[in-house]
């Protein structure tokens, strides 16, 4: 599919040009009856554009996502997505997600674009009165209540920290609350999960693992080597998590993380949030798109490796608004192994399609029939409750202290 050129502007001139835009319905499933979570319609809502069609189907692109017409009862909290500066803000908090993980500034910055990064997200939560930057889980919690969506700070990697540990505890001041140590490519802290090497933590990333302990910065081990994820978790006082990856036994993907991974993360009490981006749940020697049943068995396989549910969470990689263009560079950057490929050949390439997620999950207020596929599955209100944030949100305690 061909999409049209557009400007995009900066996340930090965005909040001066904002401005409100149409959404179209959405047919969601019908809740399974006699849920216990009720069965929770859709509604469609007209901001004064003529729109009608699905929200994902907008011809330039743009991720939207359907208003529900109440508050789930549940809390779900996303570890990993993006909120890009066309997004629909006013409506963010009415999509059925209490927490968003939202990148806050794109991986491989320097310390003034993370610095702009942190700060446009304060700058969002001041404007629109459904949405709050969060701290503590007592945040999250209250934000339920009142209505609204938090915004969980996380940074995709720790180019940003340079040499100098002091940056970390001035941006955990600033509201981060996780972070990851490298974004698939090897820098100054740990090696990349799409790099050539396997030589774990450095002596720096040790100290920053240790620094992110003292002031309170979730450890998110996902983009990041094998060899440094085992070391990450191992030096760590508190659980970490994998914000966004499968289990590579069911999806070899480099990006994917391996049983070893996985157990070491059990076995520290730590959370793996399996993700229903496509590339990362598509099987081998397979063409069509991948469904939610064969999320729901992603999650199998860590609960059975746990023999509970404590351990399990659901992130999306979802966008709200546009996903930026790729930029070109002339000078022959190196290649790294490319996580798409499989899917970019036999379900879309286009990496704005609803399609690149599990079919049944692509809109952000279909977490509705999410939950109640869940129980439909055999699992419990309980382990569903757990799946979609009392697991995350325990491990946020800990770190967290509050």
């Amino acid at each position: 599919m061909t999409v049209p050129s557009r400007e995009t502007l900066p996340r930090r001139d965005f909040l001066k040009k904002a401005t409100v835009v149409g959404v179209g319905g959405s047919a969601l499933g019908a809740a399974a009856g006699g849920s216990p979570f009720g069965a929770i319609p859709p509604t469609a809502i007209d901001a004064g554009a003529a729109d009608t069609k699905a929200p994902q189907q907008a011809p330039h692109g743009k991720s939207v996502h359907t208003v529900l017409d109440s508050n789930p009862p549940f809390i779900y909290v996303d570890p990993c997505m993006q909120i890009w500066p066309d997004a629909d803000l006013h409506l963010a908090h009415l999509h059925g997600v209490t927490a968003y993980g939202v990148t806050a500034w794109d991986p491989h910055a320097d310390v003034r674009a993370a610095t702009d990064g942190i700060m446009y997200w304060h700058g969002v939560a001041a404007e629109h009165a459904g949405l709050e930057v969060v701290r503590t889980v007592d945040d999250i919690r209250r934000a339920k209540r009142e209505g609204k969506a938090g915004l969980l700070l996380a940074a995709q990697d720790g180019d940003w920290v340079g040499y100098d540990l002091g940056r970390i505890q001035a941006f955990a001041d600033l509201g981060l609350r996780m972070m990851l140590l490298v974004y698939n490519a090897t820098n100054q802290l740990a090696d990349g999960a799409l790099d050539r090497t396997e030589g774990g933590l450095s002596r720096l990333g040790q100290r920053v693992v240790e620094e992110c302990n003292r002031v309170g910065i979730v450890l998110d081990c996902s983009h990041t080597g094998k060899r440094a994820t085992l070391e990450i978790m191992d030096r760590s006082a508190h659980p970490c998590v994998f914000s966004h990856s499968n289990p590579s036994a069911l999806v070899p993907n480099p990006r994917n993380i391996d049983d070893e991974q996985i157990r070491a993360c059990i076995s520290r009490d730590g959370v793996i949030a399996l993700v229903s981006w496509g590339p990362l749940c598509m099987r081998p020697n397979t063409t069509a798109r991948p469904t939610l049943e064969g999320f729901f068995q992603l999650i199998d396989h860590v609960v059975n490796m746990a023999g509970n549910t404590d351990n399990v969470a659901i992130s999306t990689d979802m966008s709200i608004g546009t996903y930026p263009d790729h930029p070109h560079d002339p000078f022959n950057p190196p290649e790294y192994p490319d996580i798409a490929a499989q899917y970019n050949e036999h379900v879309t390439a286009d990496f704005r399609s609803p399609r690149r997620q599990v079919d049944g999950f692509e809109d952000y207020a279909q977490i509705v029939d999410v939950a109640d596929g869940l129980l439909r599955y055999g699992y419990s209100e309980t382990d569903v409750e757990k799946i979609l944030a009392e697991n995350f949100l325990r491990v946020a305690q800990e770190v967290w202290g509050r």
